[in-house]
């Protein structure tokens, strides 16, 4: 069994050429699933894997708190196995087939209520990082980008006068997000008063950069961010994608469309874009139990 294994990896890392953190998953998944088989059912050959024993492996992670998210990947990773093993001819039969894949997890995403955005956005602007940062916060909250695509923008990729700017995202697709007149007076007043300050004399391309003129990093969006809602005295646990998440809400609260808050987001798929639909509806059910008399 043990060699199947190491023909198996062999397999992944030469002919489908994955990266070595994705080796290590599929490692540690099949390790895993090898030692259940083994010390539960006695298993000394793959051909004696039944049906049974793979849904028994996953109910056996469930019942050891595995998030459905690592008992999901686990069942993909059996998956790959099993069909590499007909592949090579080593089984006649899929054990695997038509095991559903569990659901995963959908937190409701964390969010600011309007009054918390309020306080983090009106910071003082008495010095250029300040002004930096005001134009930065005002920008994520008015467009939704990820944390990613905001330090990727370009000057170039403002369109002030028309109000948007051009957005990369996840594989490289362009997408054009509308932009506020807050965010876009914050934006000018950066650029009129601070950016160059920062900068001096370097030829950088990124909108926003870091106190030596550089590129800013997430790491160091993620320092700016926490040290803004500790000074705003914000007690919620904010991350840097807090304010994409409440400005979808915000929007879907006042009524958008949910295909344009989806187009806005860049969401390949909508239903990723319909957990903040959950989030409103709890909200909602908040507001009605703590204000109705006979809630």
């Amino acid at each position: 069994m043990q060699d199947t294994i190491q023909d198996f990896y062999h397999y992944l890392q030469i002919e489908r050429g994955l990266s070595e953190n994705t080796l290590q998953s599929y490692r540690r998944d099949i390790k895993q699933y090898h030692a259940f088989l083994v010390s539960t059912y006695e298993i000394r050959d793959w051909s004696q894997v039944e049906r049974s024993h793979i849904t028994n492996y996953l109910y056996n992670l469930n019942d050891h708190d595995r998030s459905q998210a690592t008992i999901a990947r686990g069942l993909s990773s059996i998956r790959l196995f099993h069909q590499f093993m007909i592949q090579e001819n080593q089984l006649s039969n899929d054990a695997s087939l038509h095991i559903e894949t569990p659901k995963k997890d959908r937190k409701l995403p964390k969010i600011l209520s309007a009054e918390e955005v309020d306080k983090l956005l009106n910071m003082p602007t008495t010095d250029p990082l300040k002004t930096r940062n005001k134009a930065m916060l005002e920008t994520l909250y008015a467009t939704g980008l990820r944390v990613s695509e905001l330090i990727q923008l370009k000057v170039s990729d403002l369109h002030l006068m028309m109000g948007f700017v051009r957005c990369l995202g996840k594989g490289g697709k362009e997408r054009i997000v509308p932009l506020g007149d807050i965010a876009k007076e914050a934006i000018e007043v950066y650029l009129s008063n601070s950016r160059d300050s920062l900068i001096k004399n370097k030829n950088v391309e990124q909108l926003f950069v870091n106190h030596h003129g550089n590129k800013l990093s997430r790491q160091g969006f993620w320092k700016i961010l926490k040290g803004i809602a500790r000074d705003a005295q914000i007690k919620k646990d904010i991350t840097p994608h807090t304010l994409r998440h409440s400005f979808a809400t915000h929007l879907l609260e006042n009524g958008a469309d949910l295909r344009a808050v989806q187009e806005m987001l860049g969401h390949v798929d909508i239903s990723t874009t319909q957990i903040y639909t959950h989030v409103t509806k709890a909200r909602l059910k908040d507001i009605y139990t703590s204000h109705h008399p006979r809630a």
